[in-house]
């Protein structure tokens, strides 16, 4: 009986212990970056236009205002899960996105780039012109508008494209905490990041 019980133990062990192995190696190739040759994959500029609609909407409990209309392809250049803070209930997840050079592989491979308590960060140790850097590259607060946009937000890898569109917005709550989009691509600082109330998004190829 002894034995029997030191067998079943034995055979569980290296159950777990493959099923571990597996599931590591789900988690980091659902998670590894895209890569791309060099060469700018997206060199058209954001599109920003008119709010629509124009007039105001609840969503959880949150007035949420249009600000403009707002449509953009760009690369992902980062993405950062968020679930404990503030904006959290609305925004789960906020993209670090590029275009033009900001889009080239070559030119990114000289950078490293993370994203932190709702902030985009970038370094290189190469000569850089930061104004370019920061009138191609933003970091983007996303609000889904339905929970099959949130599962697309949330499925998307570093290095893809993706086609984003909807609205950048002002959000008030019921606390009185608020949140405004910029309505710039080259503005610095606090404030300077979109956030945008995404009702359609989509993986783009090249």
């Amino acid at each position: 009986m002894d034995e029997w019980r030191e067998w079943i133990r034995d055979r569980s062990s290296l159950l777990i212990m493959l099923a571990l192995t597996f599931l590591g190696g789900a988690w980091w190739w659902h998670g590894r970056a895209v890569t791309h040759p060099a060469g700018v994959l997206v060199a058209a500029e954001p599109i920003q236009t008119e709010p629509d609609p124009a007039e105001p909407w609840t969503f959880k409990q949150h007035r949420i205002t249009p600000l403009a209309h707002f449509e953009i392809r760009a690369r992902v250049l980062s993405t950062e899960r968020y679930r404990f803070d503030r904006a959290s209930e609305l925004s789960p997840v906020d993209f670090a996105l590029g275009w033009g050079p900001m889009s080239d592989s070559r030119v990114l491979e000289a950078f490293s780039i993370h994203q932190r308590d709702r902030w985009y960060f970038w370094s290189t140790e190469v000569p850089v012109i930061p104004s370019v850097i920061i009138s191609h590259s933003a970091n983007m607060h996303l609000i889904p508008a339905t929970d099959s946009v949130a599962r697309r937000l949330l499925s998307v890898k570093t290095g893809q494209l993706v086609e984003l569109r909807g609205q950048l917005v002002r959000v008030d709550g019921p606390d009185g905490w608020h949140w405004v989009s910029s309505l710039s691509r080259t503005d610095t600082g606090d404030g300077s990041c979109e956030v945008i109330w995404v009702e359609s998004a989509r993986a783009a190829d090249r």
